[in-house]
């Protein structure tokens, strides 16, 4: 995939000749764990992948925040970050996100100043604003409800931080250079429109009757040293594979997962799925969560991503979505590729 320039207001300018209609296909891995494997193995299969990613033209590579999950191994994105970026070359790499309710805006500015000196500008600071999954997470990270309520000023201290205007600057000198999305849910929206930022959004606020919020987060915008127009990253699992049912195996581990996590109250790492043995509930979760995502063959996932494209108008589209079956996400990674080389 041809790589982004950017202008001097920091938006990108997008390329001509891609099928499939965004400016960049990126990746967002959680990191998640599969039964029977080491905890450790899953982070290295994260930067495996990434590699992978920036030989397939990926245009971003991204890990996340999670704290105390069972399924989860990503719990430090900026630390796995380091890692996968000094392990790729050419590939953005980023943050999907760090919860800023959980850090110190200064020592985010800091470590994001610092990954972007290391590589080259290569670092993305993709923030968001939710709070642990559980009250004993909550309580082990010294967070309540007043730190995600004030999100808002949170970002305001992170931005100064990170452009000089603070009274303390984040060093190394970022002046502004790193750039600065925000996963938007709610009131995230109206933040980052009001700051200049770029967006990510996914679940509802990607879903038809939502749309409001992306025409107000496009209204709103008052353009930054960031962002000189709204950027909006549709995030959302996708999988590819050579029939219909080869792809909805590869989301149903995650899947069943999720649903396990709305039943018990916990994540657990993926295991091989058949989608048996669910109670009623549960089943219902599990085509919820199937059917808020895009699955397919080649073909169908092509028109599926052009549709949500022209509903939506994003700029990028980011690839979540874990899977137990390494190799058959390694195969979704290179035939989603296909169709947009």
């Amino acid at each position: 995939m041809t790589r982004l320039a950017r202008n001097g207001a920091g938006t990108p300018v997008v390329p001509t000749g891609m099928p499939l209609p965004f400016a960049a296909v990126s990746i967002l891995d959680r990191a998640q764990s599969r039964q029977g494997s080491p905890e450790a193995e899953s982070l290295h299969h994260v930067i495996a992948r990434a590699q992978r990613a920036e030989e397939l033209g990926y245009r971003r590579f991204w890990v996340a925040e999670h704290h105390g999950v069972p399924g989860i191994a990503g719990s430090a994105p900026a630390v796995l970050a380091a890692a996968v970026a000094s392990r790729t070359s050419t590939i953005r790499v980023g943050s999907g996100g760090i919860m800023l309710p959980n850090h110190q805006p200064l020592v985010v500015a800091e470590q994001a100043a610092t990954l972007g000196a290391l590589f080259g500008g290569r670092f993305d600071l993709g923030i968001g604003r939710s709070l642990g999954f559980t009250q004993a997470v909550r309580s082990a990270l010294r967070t309540g409800k007043d730190e995600s309520a004030r999100f808002g000023e949170d970002v305001d201290d992170l931005l100064a931080f990170l452009d000089g205007s603070a009274p303390v600057t984040a060093r190394p000198a970022d002046a502004g250079r790193t750039p600065v999305f925000v996963l938007a849910t709610g009131h995230g929206v109206e933040v980052a429109a009001r700051a200049g930022l770029a967006v990510v959004v996914g679940g509802p606020a990607l879903a038809e009757e939502a749309g409001g919020a992306l025409e107000l987060y496009r209204e709103s915008f008052r353009p930054s040293r960031w962002w000189g127009r709204p950027y909006v990253l549709a995030s959302l699992n996708v999988a590819v594979a050579e029939t219909t049912a080869a792809a909805r195996r590869l989301l149903l581990p995650e899947a069943r997962a999720l649903a396990s996590s709305r039943t018990r109250g916990s994540f657990p790492p993926l295991r091989a799925e058949t989608g048996e043995g669910l109670t009623d509930r549960e089943s219902g979760y599990v085509e919820e969560s199937l059917r808020s995502a895009v699955h397919g063959t080649p073909s169908e996932v092509e028109r599926a991503l052009a549709d949500l494209q022209a509903r939506t108008g994003a700029d990028e589209l980011l690839v979540s979505g874990g899977a137990y079956d390494l190799e058959g996400r390694a195969r979704s990674d290179e035939l989603l590729a296909d169709l947009f080389r």
